[in-house]
């Protein structure tokens, strides 16, 4: 496989453990919960790690907004299916926007 397919995944994995980390924020109850807290903190570190193993082979442009917006939306996505947040139509609509440019971003990548 390709370094570039590794450097892909590895992002991957990191949007998941800051997802997983920001799930662990809400539930360390500002970190007053010693094992949420613990988990936050891994799950941040992991991320920010795999992130920069990532920008070896991705653009740190490209890298960073795919990090920041895909977490951004599954964060939310998150939030409405397990606490129960606020769904409303423009909240859906800048959702779908932060996924469509993401989208546009990767089209937009040139071959290595």
């Amino acid at each position: 496989m390709p370094a570039i397919q590794f450097a892909w995944i590895f992002l991957g994995v990191s949007v998941t453990a800051e997802v997983l980390g920001t799930i662990g924020l809400k539930i360390s109850v500002g970190f007053t919960h010693l094992l949420p807290t613990a988990f936050t903190v891994a799950c941040y570190t992991g991320a920010v790690w795999l992130m920069a193993i990532s920008t070896k082979h991705i653009e740190i442009g490209m890298a960073y907004a795919v990090w920041a917006g895909a977490s951004t939306a599954l964060t939310s996505f998150v939030g409405i299916a397990w606490f129960g947040e606020s769904v409303t139509t423009l909240k859906m609509l800048g959702l779908a926007l932060a996924v469509i440019s993401l989208v546009v971003l990767n089209l937009s990548e040139s071959p290595p």
